[in-house]
Parts: C-alpha cells; structure tokens; sequence
C-alpha cells in the first residue's frame, strides 16, 4: 500500500468513525461518509466494499481503543483498591473525552448484540479470576470476594461510571436547577464512586 492509499484510508475511517458516531449504523450512509472524507463514494466503495464492512471496522477499532485503555488494571503491583480507582479515573475520563461514545455502544448493542458478544469473547472470567487471586489473594479473602461475585463487581463498577452518560440529558437539566456543572460533576464522580465501591466491599466483610 502506497502513503498515498494510506492518507486515504486513514481519512476514510476518520470520515466514517464521526459519521457513524453521530447517526448510528442504521442512520449513516456511504455518501454521508464519502463527503466527510471529501471523496468520491466510488474511491469510498474501492476502499472498503459495504457499509457493513466500514462499520465493523470502526466498532471493533473502537472497542479495542476502550479496552486497551485499562491495561494497567492487570498491572501486579497495583492493590485491589488502587485498580478500582485507577478504572472510574480513566473510564470517567475517557468518556468525558468521547461524549458521543456511550450512547454509540449503548445503540449497536442493542441493535447487534452478536458483534458485541463476539467482542466480550475475549474476556475470560475464569483466567481473570486466576489472574485476581494470584495477585491478590488476601484482599480478596478480607473482602469475601469469589469467583462467582466476578460479574456483579464487574457490572457495578461499569455501570456506575457510564450511566451519568447514557442518562446525559436528565443529569444536565437536573444540574442546571442547583448551578451545579456536569463536566465538575463527572470530576467529583471519580472519586466519589472508587470510594463507595471500596467501603461497600469493606462493609460487606463485616457483614458477613
């Protein structure tokens, strides 16, 4: 592939990302796409055959942006809690930095499921588990954290920095009422969630 072909592939996938950022799968077409990379839709159609095939692209570009985000999580000399902070920080930020990102994700999913499954395949909660409890197994222990406890703390955690987003539009207007900033908000947030989640596992170890 010559630098030129690259430049133009580059721009394609730039072009096609805003588009399909902005109008979803379903509403984005070729030529939408094509005028935003300020081609023709025939040089568009060489580069990449379908839309299908453009998107599919995009999305697992996309994806695999978010995931890489958080590979430090798996980082060994990071504690238990530090790994908690460490996700609502970078998760917050990175979506404060790409606002259009989780209704975007929140749509295909919901529209394609498969592709998003296809997607979580690669994450295996048992070699995550193996990977925890090497790494901490006393935490764990004192915050009676099991294997199968994985995926409620996993969708705790995640749902509670992406939900602010997704419900965007009734936080602002509910904001405005008591002069409080959304973006001041979503800073606060990512402190104040890694605390809830730590004491609520340290409840729990007294709990029970």
């Amino acid at each position: 592939m010559t630098e030129t072909d690259k430049q133009t592939e580059e721009r394609i996938f730039d072009a096609a990302t805003d588009v399909f950022l902005d109008k979803g799968m379903d509403g984005a077409r070729m030529q939408d796409i094509a005028n935003r990379a300020n081609i023709n839709k025939a040089l568009l159609h060489y580069y990449y055959r379908t839309k299908d095939k453009l998107f599919e692209a995009v999305f697992e570009k996309i994806a695999g942006k978010v995931f890489s985000r958080f590979a430090p999580i798996f980082d060994e000399n990071l504690s238990l809690e530090d790994k908690i902070r460490f996700f609502f920080n970078e998760h917050i930020s990175f979506l404060q930095n790409n606002p259009r990102l989780p209704a975007f994700i929140l749509n295909e999913i919901n529209r394609n499921p498969a592709r998003f499954r296809k997607l979580m395949n690669n994450i295996d909660i048992n070699k995550l588990w193996i990977m925890l409890e090497k790494q901490h197994k006393e935490e764990l222990a004192a915050y009676n954290i099991s294997r199968d406890m994985i995926p409620q703390l996993m969708t705790t955690i995640a749902s509670m920095s992406v939900f602010p987003f997704a419900a965007r539009g009734i936080f602002e207007g509910i904001f405005e009422r008591i002069d409080l900033d959304f973006n001041d908000y979503l800073d606060d947030r990512k402190k104040f969630a890694a605390d809830f989640v730590i004491k609520a596992l340290k409840n729990r170890e007294i709990g029970e």
